[in-house]
Protein backbone atom coordinates (compact mmCIF):
# COMPACT_ATOMS: atom_id res chain seq x y z
CA UNK A 1 0.00 0.00 0.00
CA UNK A 2 1.33 3.31 -1.00
CA UNK A 3 1.81 5.96 1.63
CA UNK A 4 -1.50 8.25 1.92
CA UNK A 5 0.48 11.71 1.54
CA UNK A 6 1.62 9.92 -2.07
CA UNK A 7 -2.00 9.28 -3.28
CA UNK A 8 -3.16 12.32 -1.19
CA UNK A 9 -0.42 14.44 -3.43
CA UNK A 10 -1.71 12.60 -7.06
CA UNK A 11 -5.39 14.02 -6.44
CA UNK A 12 -4.02 17.59 -5.71
CA UNK A 13 -1.71 17.08 -8.91
CA UNK A 14 -5.28 15.59 -11.33
CA UNK A 15 -7.53 18.19 -9.66
CA UNK A 16 -5.13 21.06 -10.39
CA UNK A 17 -4.66 19.89 -14.01
CA UNK A 18 -8.28 20.03 -14.57
CA UNK A 19 -8.83 23.62 -13.45
CA UNK A 20 -6.11 25.18 -15.29
CA UNK A 21 -6.70 23.12 -18.56
CA UNK A 22 -7.83 25.11 -20.87
CA UNK A 23 -5.93 28.49 -19.73
CA UNK A 24 -3.00 26.26 -20.35
CA UNK A 25 -4.34 25.03 -24.33
CA UNK A 26 -5.36 28.46 -24.68
CA UNK A 27 -1.63 29.61 -23.99
CA UNK A 28 0.11 26.81 -25.60
CA UNK A 29 -2.12 27.47 -28.43
CA UNK A 30 -0.86 30.92 -28.74
CA UNK A 31 3.03 29.59 -28.35
CA UNK A 32 2.55 27.44 -31.28
CA UNK A 33 0.39 29.96 -33.56
CA UNK A 34 2.81 31.51 -36.82
CA UNK A 35 0.37 34.36 -36.96
CA UNK A 36 1.26 35.37 -33.18
CA UNK A 37 4.03 38.40 -33.01
CA UNK A 38 6.93 37.81 -30.91
CA UNK A 39 5.66 39.94 -27.49
CA UNK A 40 2.41 37.65 -27.53
CA UNK A 41 4.57 34.95 -27.49
CA UNK A 42 6.80 36.15 -25.15
CA UNK A 43 3.55 37.50 -22.52
CA UNK A 44 2.28 33.82 -23.38
CA UNK A 45 5.11 31.95 -21.72
CA UNK A 46 5.37 33.85 -19.19
CA UNK A 47 2.17 33.43 -17.78
CA UNK A 48 2.46 29.78 -18.58
CA UNK A 49 5.98 29.80 -15.69
CA UNK A 50 3.62 31.73 -13.98
CA UNK A 51 1.17 28.85 -13.56
CA UNK A 52 1.73 25.97 -10.84
CA UNK A 53 3.73 23.23 -11.61
CA UNK A 54 1.44 20.56 -10.22
CA UNK A 55 -1.16 22.27 -12.82
CA UNK A 56 0.74 20.24 -15.71
CA UNK A 57 -0.90 16.97 -16.70
CA UNK A 58 2.22 15.58 -17.16
CA UNK A 59 3.41 15.05 -13.80
CA UNK A 60 0.25 12.97 -12.54
CA UNK A 61 1.77 9.23 -12.31
CA UNK A 62 -0.59 6.37 -13.03
CA UNK A 63 -1.84 4.59 -9.88
CA UNK A 64 -3.15 1.38 -9.07
CA UNK A 65 -6.77 2.06 -8.25
CA UNK A 66 -6.89 -0.56 -4.90
CA UNK A 67 -2.86 -0.04 -3.44
CA UNK A 68 -1.77 3.31 -5.04
CA UNK A 69 1.78 1.15 -6.55
CA UNK A 70 3.14 3.48 -9.28
CA UNK A 71 5.06 0.49 -10.79
CA UNK A 72 3.73 -2.50 -12.87
CA UNK A 73 0.84 -0.70 -13.44
CA UNK A 74 -1.82 -2.04 -16.41
CA UNK A 75 -3.14 1.11 -18.05
CA UNK A 76 -6.14 -0.81 -19.45
CA UNK A 77 -7.27 -2.44 -15.75
CA UNK A 78 -6.24 0.45 -13.95
CA UNK A 79 -4.48 -1.85 -11.13
CA UNK A 80 -1.11 -2.96 -10.40
CA UNK A 81 0.45 -6.09 -11.69
CA UNK A 82 0.17 -8.26 -8.34
CA UNK A 83 -3.64 -6.75 -7.56
CA UNK A 84 -4.35 -7.65 -11.53
CA UNK A 85 -3.38 -11.36 -10.87
CA UNK A 86 -5.67 -11.51 -7.40
CA UNK A 87 -8.69 -10.36 -9.11
CA UNK A 88 -8.12 -12.26 -12.54
CA UNK A 89 -7.89 -15.83 -10.09
CA UNK A 90 -10.61 -14.49 -8.06
CA UNK A 91 -12.67 -13.86 -11.72
CA UNK A 92 -13.53 -10.41 -11.26
CA UNK A 93 -11.83 -9.19 -14.93
CA UNK A 94 -14.24 -10.95 -17.51
CA UNK A 95 -12.09 -12.71 -20.30
CA UNK A 96 -8.60 -12.61 -18.27
CA UNK A 97 -6.92 -15.84 -16.99
CA UNK A 98 -3.88 -17.19 -15.75
CA UNK A 99 -2.16 -18.12 -18.55
CA UNK A 100 -1.03 -22.61 -18.48
CA UNK A 101 0.56 -24.50 -20.43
Amino acid sequence: MAKKSMIARELKRTKLAGLHAAKREKLRDILKSESADYDEKMEASRQLQQMPRDSSKIRGRNRCRVTGRPHGFYRKFGLARNKLREAAMRGDVPGLSKASW
